[in-house]
């Protein structure tokens, strides 16, 4: 039976949302919003025909919400429901919630969701439909023989309740940890083991099926590029797989497909060794966050199909073939070089100009910006850091590589740290372009190579002098009084005007005088200043010509230009008393919740010891003593909500006392469900007063 949908409620936010809406408006179907309180201005809000507020903050009182998301799909009229991913998207129960509610569940059915949802029984089921997986241990009867193993949560994913044993020692504390995790993230502490493949290739496989027993293996997606098991890069086709090996790989998620009786979108993940053997690991019952990259290859609207099988659609006998290259980032709102810290704030602007596309399947080659966020927009610590997915395509993996990481390159993203630069270089690493992306290609190529700035030290001088000459005619252009005079103008030499900037942990002093001939640097005699407007700054260096574009915000200063983009915090040439600190103050490095408390004053403590923990962006944040010494004062307690750079303890070091490596760094674990499955670790912020938002 056909069933004509009107209307759909996007059981989600952000740029899935908006992924949803865009094709509903090319269908001609009407779309509805929902919405928790920190997001009433995210763009999915205002591009929805209609939107229903979901009172609260938490996810536990918001998104995953099945009687609320229900009542709003009625309320608003929506006569069917698109779950996106994460939060209630692989949920049996709301899935029969829905149908039950007379919706259309715009997934696959409720049985086969749940038999995917345990990992352990999944692999059963699979196991004995013939596809090949890696064998479960128990935990409890692992020796040193079967290390190293991987600790996985049996419910769930994005790597949460996961931890890698290398050292049967730490056996018993890995289980006790990922169940823990597993138990606060999904409400089920079952845990298992299986064997850890060092330097493994994560391919996935994308199927769709209707309800006639026809099931298309559409390509397969390597997303080996990790971060503490969540994806950062997705590309298709896979630069590892062959022409057999992908026939078996198709084969395989065919037949898994068509053991549960699969209907719909749905990913079958698998674990490639060196040898091109090949595991099953998962099966993701929903649309995944790297789905872009497979339309770009196939030419098909994944969330199209989605809507036309739930309506009753027959799929083609024949599947479309694949063509060109498709490669995928996804740009968070994190700080790799400080161990993946999240970060949160306002996002003053998000641009790609180079950007040819948006939520729409790339036919020709090109780059596309599918983004949760707009200028302006604040990003919560209550949900995933990512803002936007960028995906470039073109007819070969070198030039969809290039073409990405000069988009990327050429971005403006002001406001909050991301990993913009960390990808740029990944896009541009000798291994990546060799298609050597194993998931150790982190660990092998090192945080101190890949989240270097794109903007290298000279780079950043420019960017400051910059920025202090762009101010300097900003304020200038604002005066009441000469302002038709330079900054600090004199009919004699006189002493140099001097502005200080942070950059990152780098501190940049710029002194110049303004004169006829308009500003000189004193510290930069090969550079001389072509145009300085509030703005816009070009400067002449060596006889070579260079465009700055400069834009200002409270506390913060961007400039953006072909060297790499550069955030400066302007320093105060007078510091408040009232903003120091207590020496060996631990401040809090974004705003959270304290979760628990681990020392009370007069504790001795060692240098890494954990002392407390956060909750923000639903991570937890340990943070660390940053040296051997007495805890002098717990500022905080269980449950407190505190602020950016707020005061958490205060630890005294002994006398030559050695710092914890990595000063106050720790790490941090997911606490709850996350939309892009994306949790990040964080370290504690450095023990000095808060200048402003460090970029």
């Amino acid at each position: 039976m056909v069933t004509a949908i009107t209307a759909v409620l996007a059981a989600n936010r952000g740029e899935i949302a908006r992924r949803i809406f865009r094709t509903c408006a090319d269908l001609g179907i009407g779309t509805v919003a929902v919405y928790a309180d920190p997001d009433a201005g995210l763009p999915h809000v205002r591009e929805a025909d209609a939107a229903v507020r979901l009172p609260g903050s938490a996810p536990g009182d918001t998104y995953l919400r099945a009687d609320l998301l229900i009542r709003a799909a009625r309320d608003a009229g929506a006569d069917a429901v698109h779950p996106g991913y994460g939060f209630l998207s692989e949920n049996a129960e709301f899935a029969r919630a829905v149908l039950d509610a007379g919706l259309v569940w715009i997934g696959p059915p409720p049985e086969a969701i749940a038999a995917m949802g345990s990992k352990t029984a999944a692999k059963k089921t699979m196991a004995g439909a013939g596809v090949p997986v890696l064998p479960e241990l128990d935990p409890a009867a692992v020796t040193a023989a079967d290390l190293p193993v991987l600790v996985k949560a049996s419910a769930g994913g994005g790597g949460r309740g996961m931890r890698i044993v290398r050292d049967l020692a730490d056996l018993a504390d890995a289980v006790a940890g990922a169940s823990a995790e597993a138990a606060s993230a999904f409400g089920d502490p079952a845990v298992f083991c299986e064997r850890y493949v060092e330097a493994g290739r994560h391919i996935e496989v994308q199927i769709l099926a209707d309800r006639f027993g026809t099931v298309w293996a559409v390509g397969e997606r390597e997303c080996s590029l990790q971060r503490r098991h969540q994806k950062v890069v997705e590309e298709a086709p896979s630069p590892f797989v062959d022409g057999r090996m992908r026939a078996a790989l198709f084969d395989a998620a065919r037949t898994a497909a068509a053991t549960i009786g699969y209907v719909g979108a749905g990913t079958v993940e698998f674990l490639a060794t060196a040898d091109g053997a090949f595991y099953f690991l998962e099966m993701n019952t929903r649309l995944q966050v790297e789905h872009p990259v497979t339309e770009c290859t196939t030419g098909l609207d994944l969330v199209a199909l989605q809507i036309r099988i739930a309506e009753g659609d027959r799929l083609p006998a024949e599947q479309p073939a694949a063509h060109g290259h498709a490669i995928e980032v996804r740009l968070y709102a994190e700080d790799p070089a400080r161990d993946w810290q999240p970060q949160s704030g306002t996002l003053h602007r998000i641009d790609v100009p180079r950007a040819t596309a948006a939520f729409t399947v790339l036919r020709e080659p090109g780059v596309r910006l599918d983004a949760g966020f707009a200028d302006g927009d604040p990003v919560s610590v209550h949900y995933d850091p990512m803002l936007a997915k960028v995906v470039a395509y073109a007819p070969t993996r070198a030039e969809a590589a290039r073409a990405l990481a000069g988009a990327l390159a050429a971005a403006r993203i002001h406001g909050v740290a991301t990993n913009r630069d960390l990808l740029v270089n990944v896009l541009r690493h000798p291994a990546f372009l060799a298609g050597d992306t194993d998931t150790a290609f982190f660990d092998r190529h090192g945080l101190d190579v890949l989240a270097a700035p794109v903007a290298d030290t000279e780079a950043r001088r420019l960017s400051a002098l910059a920025a202090a000459l762009a101010d300097a005619a900003h304020n200038r252009a604002h005066a009441k009084v000469l302002g038709q005079l330079p900054g600090g103008w004199r009919n004699v030499p006189s002493q140099a005007q001097r502005k200080t900037y942070r950059i990152g942990d780098e501190e940049h002093v710029v002194a110049y005088r303004g004169g006829r001939d308009g500003y000189s640097a004193v510290d930069f005699p090969d550079v001389s200043a072509a145009e300085a407007a509030p703005d816009r700054v070009v400067l002449t260096v060596r006889g070579v010509r260079r465009v700055f574009d400069v834009a200002r915000y409270p506390g913060l200063v961007c400039v953006d230009s072909a060297l790499g983009g550069v955030a400066l915090v302007p320093q105060p040439r007078f510091r408040d008393p009232e903003a120091a600190v207590a020496e060996g103050s631990l401040l809090a490095p974004m705003p959270g919740t304290v979760l628990r408390v681990a020392v009370a004053p007069g504790d001795p403590v060692a240098a890494g010891q954990p002392l407390l923990w956060l909750e923000a962006m639903k991570m937890e944040h340990r943070i660390t003593a940053p040296h051997a010494g007495v805890v002098a004062e717990i500022a905080v307690a269980a449950g407190q909500q505190v602020d950016m750079g707020a005061v958490l303890a205060i630890v005294h070091a002994h006398p030559d006392a050695p710092a914890a490596p990595g000063a106050v760094s720790g790490a941090a674990t997911p606490s709850a469900e996350s939309p892009t499955e994306s949790p990040a670790e964080s370290p504690a912020a450095p023990p000095t007063a808060p200048e402003g938002r460090t970029p």
